[in-house]
């Protein structure tokens, strides 16, 4: 019976983690084809930056309810139906005429995607004991962790060798392969009897939608009096938001997710950690690009060392999560990207690029510490009936994270030059000369600046929860069992 539960497990695992690779891996793909995109599609590249961020945009807003669907209607269905949305939003990205088609495309695949993160982390908590957790999230954080960067290599080699459209259509065998393990082995969990707030769902959309609509044309155009109001207007609702969560007796937001403390903090870690460390990814793009000239293709390369190496040790940081205590391995893992970044601030219009490689597998190390160990902090200490609510919220914040770092790599490496200046290195499509190169560099090393600070912030989340450890230890681990 165990031999037959083990391999159960098995391929849970395996269609948990396509289906993260997959999601991850396409927030990104799109980076290097974006020159070629243009041009097949005859577009102007102001437009054409809408297709990553529109998928960003997509998974920070909608998450949290494509948690809560799990919850109500089984994982394991919403799961599956993941898997088909992205797969006709993936051929559908591939066949598209025009660019205003594309971002349609990505809408749908982002839908898909979004369904597919949601669930994954509840999934896992189902169907593994405590005992084995860390090891099972140690692998779905490699598929997380990684997605993004293999996206931008496979994204340069699909474009060089193949063709753009193939970076879309990659995806519809792959993802079938998903569906059919997902549909064989995942099952629906016992299904909760809680209602969607949709109320409570338009206003969070609303909100969350303003904000980051309004940061990225901060970001992208520079801040004017319609990008501002959308920003400020945005925030604004969170005060109705918040008085009808109060209200409501199901919810968007349980808050009975931010009871526990452990909880929380993690939470606040993994949001502070997506801000500050894939700001360093665009920063370091924009460096080799811009600065060295390097084309997008080797240029991705370069930062394939730390990635391998955070993938090859995530699986065995996650079992040894499973030992010790999550918040300090999380913790350590966070100071050690920002033991990277110092690396990185050396960095000038000569360095040898070696000096990237080596603060990538800093960096690398670090990230194979914090994922699993964070996830795993989470999902232990939810209680059972809020594991997709647990699971969708760390995705949400997780991805606001990911636009928000877009927002910071773009504003304040652009405040020493012009911003389309920026705009364009951080698309693969100039280089600097001269004069331009120097006061590009200190721009980029403010922005280093800032993703450290708040990556030393996410590393004391991270030790708070283990923080007063003897005292709080015996109330919170009855909190995460309820």
């Amino acid at each position: 019976m165990d031999k037959v539960e083990d391999k159960k497990r098995t391929y849970i695992l395996i269609s948990v983690l396509i289906g993260m690779l997959m999601s991850a891996i396409d927030t990104t793909i799109v980076i290097l084809a974006l020159p070629t995109l243009t041009v097949d599609l005859h577009a102007p590249f102001i437009n054409t930056i809408w297709v990553i961020l529109v998928y960003l945009l997509v998974l920070a807003t909608l998450t949290t309810q494509m948690g809560k669907l799990g919850d109500i209607f089984g994982r394991g269905r919403i799961f599956n139906v993941g898997f088909i949305i992205f797969i006709i939003g993936s051929a559908m990205s591939g066949a598209s005429p025009t660019i205003d088609f594309l971002i349609f495309s990505r809408i749908i695949q982002g839908f898909g995607a979004v369904l597919l993160q949601a669930n994954s982390n509840a999934i896992i908590a189902d169907y593994f004991p405590a005992r084995e957790r860390g090891r099972a999230f140690g692998i779905t954080s490699m598929g997380w962790s990684i997605g993004g960067v293999l996206g931008i290599v496979l994204g340069g080699i699909i474009t060089t060798f193949i063709g753009w459209r193939y970076i879309f259509y990659i995806n519809v065998p792959i993802g079938l392969i998903g569906f059919y393990i997902a549909s064989k082995y995942i099952k629906d969990n016992k299904k909760s009897s809680t209602k969607i707030d949709y109320t409570g769902t338009a206003l969070i959309v609303a909100m969350l939608g303003l904000i980051s609509y309004g940061a990225i044309e901060v970001a992208s155009v520079g801040a004017n009096y319609f990008n501002l109001a959308l920003v400020i207007i945005g925030l604004i609702i969170i005060i109705p938001f918040a008085i009808l969560e109060k209200r409501s007796k199901s919810p968007v937001i349980d808050t009975r997710v931010f009871q526990n403390r452990k909880l929380s903090m993690s939470l606040a870690a993994a949001t502070l950690q997506a801000i500050g460390f894939l700001s360093v990814i665009f920063i370091l793009i924009m460096y080799l690009q811009g600065v060295r000239g390097l084309t997008p293709f080797y240029a991705s390369l370069v930062l394939v060392p730390g990635y391998l190496l955070s993938s090859f040790l995530s699986p065995k940081m996650g079992k040894l999560s499973d030992r010790i205590a999550p918040g300090m391995l999380a913790g350590t893992g966070i100071l050690l990207m920002a033991a990277g970044i110092v690396v990185y601030l050396f960095l000038g219009v000569s360095t040898p690029v070696y000096v990237v490689i080596a603060g990538s597998i800093i960096t690398g190390f670090g990230g194979s510490m914090f994922w699993p160990s964070n996830t795993s902090s989470v999902m232990s200490n939810s209680p059972k009936q809020l594991y997709g609510s647990s699971s969708g919220l760390l995705r949400t914040l997780t991805n606001i994270g990911t636009l928000m770092s877009y927002v910071i790599a773009i504003t304040v490496a652009a405040s020493t030059v012009p911003r389309y200046v920026t705009f364009e290195v951080f698309l693969g499509v100039d280089k600097l000369q001269g004069g331009l190169s120097s006061k590009f560099i200190v721009g980029l090393h403010y922005a280093l600046l800032v993703s450290m600070i708040v990556l030393v912030m996410g590393a004391l989340m991270s030790y708070m929860t283990v923080a007063r450890k003897k005292k709080a230890a015996s109330v919170e681990t009855n909190s995460g069992d309820k």
